[in-house]
């Protein structure tokens, strides 16, 4: 339990910051499951229309501090990849 006034403001400070992050999290993860499961059910034209959105939300977690850059970075490459390159209706299945 924070003791000083300013302990109780960085405990505020750091609710907030924690909320926004899951928040941002979590849409990261949202956008990201939509083209993988596009890309599941071999559905190329959704997992193309989804992977815009993915890749904003890796940027908005990156520029909020949320996400790495390079991971980010990284992460939207291999959706790229994944998206210019679909796996064929056959070996989504399997």
């Amino acid at each position: 339990m924070a003791n000083t006034a300013s302990a109780e403001k960085r405990n505020r400070q750091a609710q907030k910051r924690r909320a926004r992050n899951v928040r941002v999290r979590t849409g990261v993860k949202s956008a990201v499951k939509k083209v993988r499961e596009a890309l599941s059910r071999g559905d190329a034209a959704a997992a193309k229309a989804a992977l815009p959105a993915a890749e904003k939300a890796l940027s908005t977690a990156t520029s909020k501090g949320v996400m790495h850059r390079n991971a980010a970075a990284r992460r939207i490459a291999r959706l790229a990849k994944a998206v210019a390159h679909p796996p064929k209706a056959a070996e989504a299945k399997a």
